[in-house]
């Protein structure tokens, strides 16, 4: 079956990209968010979040009339669903906006369609997507029951991008395409192969939820070993960042640079729905998510210890997002630091991120902290915190550092 239109739920840091890219190879798209705001800008073309060459594609989409938005879905051959899977507060995975997308879908779903899970899930999950469409629509079949005869094709894709490459990342890398079926496999490599140059990688549905889950515990298990070291480092007065260095030509040895935590929707996520697959088989995993939860409150420590000498220290915390050069916040530790330092009451906070408005709801209510403009900040604080690399604040001159304390939790200023 040919391809031509596409449904794409959820115009977040993933959904959007992906819609607008399938849009600029000729596909009729609609974008569907359940945020009327978001929908109307990008009606006009506009783009609510940072990400390089975006907001052209976006315009150039919107403009041609291959690309438009609303906030429920329309019939289409395929539907993509690439909405946020975060975890409750025990770290139990929270299907809420998946499964509402599901049963908005399920009214315009029509013989032939094609369904992908783009969001990242817990092992099971596209098939219970599958149960509970066959639930909402009796009078069409589907491959969890039905294999390869089902009128409805259902596969899981994860997404594999980079905030700040996303565009590039979607077209060029590999792309895991796991099947209910051998057929729905097949169908969503039909529909990829539209935009994505890298390769098309078949498997079952189960095996591709478990790719991309442990493609980011592994990194989360990486990047705790890195943190735990700088931990150990700083006990024993070491410098980290040449440690590091050093150990790292061993031509077997790759040890990743430490910072103030890990952050992001993926990497701080996603491990614990491996977890939660399987509880009492995931201990490295466990001591993994427990060192990189801990970090920002291990650098909180470090900062009060520089702070508490000086009367009414003004602290500046360079940086809010998860990394550098974009605006995502999401599970950021540098958030949680300037939140801990803010309620310690060790002095005036000012929060300084480049790519942001307003101080996210979390830190907007606590007193003693306002988000600050980078030269405010360099000019009135006496301890200067840099939690995320941002270009902006590798260009600052070192004279405006002088006489300031440093506490840096990325390397960068190393020697000052």
């Amino acid at each position: 079956m040919s391809i031509k239109s596409l449904t794409v739920t959820g115009l977040g840091y993933v959904g959007l990209p992906t819609a607008a890219i399938f849009a600029g190879k000729g596909l009729g798209v609609l974008g569907v968010d359940i945020r009327k705001d978001i929908v109307d800008g990008i009606n006009r073309g506009e783009v609510h979040f940072v990400e390089p060459d975006l907001h052209s594609i976006v315009q150039d989409a919107v403009g041609n009339g291959t690309l438009r938005a609303a906030t429920e879905p329309e019939g289409a051959d395929a539907h993509i669903i690439a909405v946020p899977t975060p975890f409750t507060d025990n770290h139990k995975p929270d299907l809420r906006h998946l499964m509402a997308a599901v049963d908005s879908l399920a009214k315009v779903l029509k013989k032939g369609d094609l369904v992908i899970v783009e969001s990242t899930v817990p092992v099971g999950t596209t098939a219970a997507v599958s149960a509970r469409l066959s639930e909402l629509r009796p009078d069409l079949t589907f491959p969890h029951d039905n294999g390869g005869t089902a009128d409805v094709r259902v596969a899981h894709s994860p997404e594999r991008v980079l905030p700040g490459n996303v565009v590039r990342e979607l077209t060029e890398n590999d792309r895991v395409i796991g099947g209910l079926t051998p057929e729905c496999a097949e169908q969503a490599k039909a529909l990829y192969a539209l935009a994505v140059n890298g390769e098309c990688l078949l498997t079952s549905a189960a095996t591709a939820e478990l790719v991309k889950l442990s493609e980011n515990a592994y990194r989360d298990v990486n990047i705790a070993f890195a943190n735990e070291l700088s931990v150990i480092a700083d006990k024993l007065d070491i410098d980290i960042w040449e440690a590091v260095e050093l150990a790292n030509r061993h031509p077997r040895v790759n040890i990743l640079q430490p910072g103030p935590g890990v952050g992001g929707h993926c990497i701080a996520v996603d491990p614990w729905f491996i977890v939660d697959s399987a509880p009492k088989n995931t201990d490295l995993i466990r001591a993994a998510r427990k060192v990189n939860d801990a970090k920002p409150y291990h650098l909180v420590d470090q900062i009060i210890g520089v702070a508490k000498n000086i009367n009414d220290p003004v602290i500046a915390c360079l940086g809010l997002a998860y990394k550098a050069d974009i605006d995502d916040l999401r599970e950021s530790p540098a958030v949680t630091v300037v939140k801990a330092l803010s309620t310690s009451g060790i002095g005036e906070i000012m929060a300084v991120e480049p790519y942001v408005d307003a101080l996210p709801e979390e830190l907007d209510a606590l007193d003693g902290l306002t988000l600050a403009g980078l030269e405010d900040a360099l000019e009135r604080a006496d301890v200067i915190v840099l939690l995320v690399d941002h270009r902006a604040f590798k260009d600052i001159a070192p004279e405006r550092l002088a006489g300031k304390k440093i506490v840096d939790a990325r390397g960068m200023w190393r020697g000052l």
